[in-house]
């Protein structure tokens, strides 16, 4: 008897050894996943601080060229376009396509504003499923939309559908 027991004492302490190789193997993984992420993340603001610099030394450019229009018109949408700080009377076409079907999607689940989703309940909402890559990047176009007043973000992280007017930095108003 005592030969069968140390035989299945001798498999449970392999099966441990493994178990705990294992353990320290996801341990690793998930740290090279979690540098992964943070480089995807700093990877798509860099493009994104890009793209708005661009917008706005265009604009500075076009406004120095307009100077004498009164009037300026509303900005068309262009993919991966700069989403300009929500005013009354500002429409949603303004806005490039994507950031269009998220503000969709919000408007369309919470008609009330309550019940805020979060980033992940968007993308199922647009149809692009729960990858990290697809969530981060609808997290990421959401948080725009609510710094420039789209949207609102609660403290949670999730987003509401609701307009504020924000203060933008330049702009000579007191608002």
């Amino acid at each position: 008897m005592a030969s069968v027991l140390g035989m299945l004492e001798e498999r449970e302490t392999a099966a441990r050894v493994r178990v705990e190789g294992l353990r320290e193997e996801i341990a690793q993984l998930a740290g090279v996943l979690e540098a992964a992420e943070i480089e995807l993340d700093r990877r798509v603001i860099a493009r994104e601080e890009l793209v708005e610099a661009l917008a706005a030394s265009a604009a500075e450019t076009t406004a120095a060229a307009g100077a004498e229009s009164e009037q300026e018109p509303a900005p068309s949408p262009v993919s991966g376009s700069v989403v300009p700080p929500w005013r009354e009377g500002l429409p949603v076409t303004v806005l490039a396509l994507d950031y269009q079907r998220i503000l969709g999607v919000l408007d369309e689940r919470q008609p009330t504003g309550q019940n805020p989703l979060k980033a992940r309940e968007v993308a199922v909402g647009l149809g692009l499923g729960t990858t990290s890559a697809k969530v981060e990047g609808v997290r990421s176009k959401a948080r725009r939309l609510a710094e420039r007043g789209w949207l609102v973000q609660e403290a949670s992280g999730a987003f509401s559908a609701g307009r504020r007017p924000v203060a933008v930095p330049g702009d000579g108003s007191s608002a």
